[in-house]
């Protein structure tokens, strides 16, 4: 029997909402289910390790990528670069494995362009305040605290560019929320309709 090809899920959200924590435990339930590991300029943590939690590249090499057009979407953050393999995510969805990016909206623009079967899901905080509260938990300094509340204003207003919205005020009810959205577009009335198209068209023609 033919592999069914894997759905790609974009996840966004400004900085604060709790994104990461939802998409590391909603891995842990999901056994095929990825994310993709971006490539970037941004120097590495002491608690990173190339490869796992980034792929860490120098800046001409990141812009040589760029000039063969080796990403599926790009961006600058904060000075940055960063960026999505385009021949990974290809190649895993065709391996029928279900993908996520974690990127903001104009990745997310980019990628529904070049694979328009994308599923779009953006997380909400439940109030600005408690926002604000969750990045001055942080240890940030104040500079960098504005900078990132200034660029969640920038990302929450692209919000209805999404398919779908899970506002993360309780934890467990937006990580059982997430979950859920994922298990039924998993059974997409598209990809369903595609593999079972072939699959009867074999069957019948005795391929």
């Amino acid at each position: 029997m033919n592999q069914k090809r894997g759905n790609l899920f974009i996840i966004s959200a400004a900085s604060g909402t709790g994104k990461t924590s939802l998409v590391k435990s909603l891995l842990e339930m999901m056994p095929n289910l990825y994310v993709s590991i971006s490539h970037t300029t941004r120097p590495k943590r002491a608690y990173e390790t190339d490869g796992i939690h980034y792929h860490f590249v120098e800046k001409n090499e990141f812009e040589s990528l760029i000039q063969t057009n080796q990403f599926l979407e790009y961006a600058t953050v904060f000075d940055n670069y960063y960026g999505t393999s385009k021949t990974w995510v290809e190649q895993q969805l065709q391996q029928g494995k279900d993908i996520i990016l974690e990127i903001d909206w104009q990745g997310a623009q980019q990628v529904k362009k070049l694979i328009q079967d994308a599923i779009k899901i953006f997380i909400l905080p439940p109030s600005y305040e408690t926002l604000k509260t969750r990045l001055i938990g942080r240890g940030d300094d104040s500079d960098l605290i504005n900078k990132r509340m200034q660029s969640a204003r920038n990302e929450l207003i692209h919000y209805n560019e999404y398919d779908f919205i899970v506002i993360n005020d309780d934890f467990e009810l937006a990580l059982t929320e997430l979950k859920s959205l994922v298990d039924t577009m998993k059974l997409g009335y598209t990809q369903q309709q595609d593999f079972y198209d072939d699959f009867l068209d074999k069957l019948l023609n005795n391929k």
